[in-house]
């Protein structure tokens, strides 16, 4: 349990660092213009003409860091922020967004992955705490809920490791595209490499994280005797 603990220490200030030096790249950049003056919503519209899709809009929710796709009615969601601003931080989250369109759009296969399990891992955030909490209590009489509970943590690691692929991929297609479309120059090139980086990060750590939660249930379950 004591390397389990060190392990735990340890991510959880990795989280800390990866989480706090993304928050500094993404003030830092969104002072940095694009020098073409387009804006977040203007570049990810840009894009999916780009790529040929045509009905997914893009449009403005409130908020801050709460940009995402939405495959369900095909939009391209960015923060207040992003929508209307023109940066170095706005042009590096506009195209990642729609580099997700365009994985949905060519059928991506680890999106479609990530996709599927989208329905089990809410409903095994639902449950899973008190499962797994009610495991550890009845662990000598009742095993088996503990067990359910390690598999329904399992589902939402698997998850965790799946969005890996899907974030990297939607990042390498935002990197390509904005150079490509020449929205990117060499001086705001590397750092819109930079921000899309340090972003990735952040899904790196949160998958080991899960990993080592899901590893000290195992542990807890297998010394039960």
């Amino acid at each position: 349990m004591t390397l389990y603990w060190i392990l735990f220490i340890g991510i959880a200030l990795l989280s800390w660092l990866v989480s706090s030096n993304l928050k500094n790249k993404f003030e830092k950049y969104s002072h940095i213009p694009i020098p073409n003056g387009m804006t977040g919503k203007e570049i990810a519209e840009k894009m999916l003409h780009d790529n040929g899709i045509y009905d997914v809009k893009v449009i403005s929710t409130p908020g801050r860091l709460t940009d995402h796709y939405n495959p369900t009615d095909k939009t391209v969601n960015l923060s207040e922020s992003v929508y209307a601003c023109n940066s170095v931080a706005s042009a590096a989250v506009a195209a990642h967004e729609c580099g997700h369109a365009v994985q949905h759009a060519t059928a991506y296969a680890p999106l479609k992955m990530r996709s599927a399990l989208v329905p089990v891992v809410s409903f095994s955030s639902n449950i899973m705490t008190w499962i797994l909490l009610g495991g550890m209590l009845l662990l000598d009489r009742f095993p088996q809920l503990m067990l359910f509970g390690i598999v329904l943590f399992a589902a939402t690691t698997l998850f965790s490791f799946i969005t890996l692929p899907v974030e990297i991929n939607a990042s390498q297609r935002a990197v390509v595209w904005l150079s490509q479309a020449g929205i990117t120059n060499s001086q705001t090139y590397d750092k819109v490499t930079d921000a899309l980086r340090s972003a990735a990060y952040t899904y790196v750590v949160a998958a080991l994280g899960s990993l080592a939660t899901l590893a000290y249930y195992v542990m807890i379950f297998l010394r039960r005797d």
